[in-house]
């Protein structure tokens, strides 16, 4: 397995490739993102793109971005997708950290669906917090509608 980022100008002529694994990701977004709007963000320069590939087989997409808060640098893991029950995620993770470190962050972070949270359990990651979210076209707070 190798893990590649890819330049922007090679994105485009991936896409049909890619699509799938973005489109399954953005599936977990609950409307917050379509697989365009994914790419739009690698294309304008927000993140970047990473590939597993296997021989000249795609098994996974990874999309990064640096975040920086104001007392630390993050590598934010914000997609990610692919066949083989992770199979590759050692070695992405591998690679995502030496960049992460040679970029100057202090951490990598990640956000996602629980089943993450099992997936990374063994990988030194901890769960720091929970995203929740309310809705504004609904009234009433305290199980109180209306």
């Amino acid at each position: 397995m190798e893990v590649s980022l890819v330049p922007p100008q090679l994105v485009e002529g991936l896409w049909p490739r890619i699509f799938p694994y973005l489109s399954s990701a953005s599936e977990y977004t609950f409307g917050r993102y379509e697989p365009e709007d994914i790419i739009e963000t690698v294309l304008n320069g927000q993140a970047h793109l990473w590939v597993v590939l296997d021989g000249d087989d795609i098994k996974g997409v990874t999309i990064t971005r640096f975040w920086q808060y104001p007392r630390k640098n993050c590598l934010d893991l914000v997609f990610l997708a692919g066949d083989d029950g992770f199979s590759w995620k050692d070695e992405m993770l591998s690679t995502l950290q030496n960049w992460a470190r040679d970029s100057g962050c202090d951490v990598i972070e990640a956000s996602g669906r629980l089943g993450l949270a099992r997936a990374f359990k063994d990988d030194g990651y901890r769960v720091l917090w929970q995203v929740f979210e309310l809705p504004v076209a609904e009234a009433g707070f305290g199980g109180q509608n209306g």
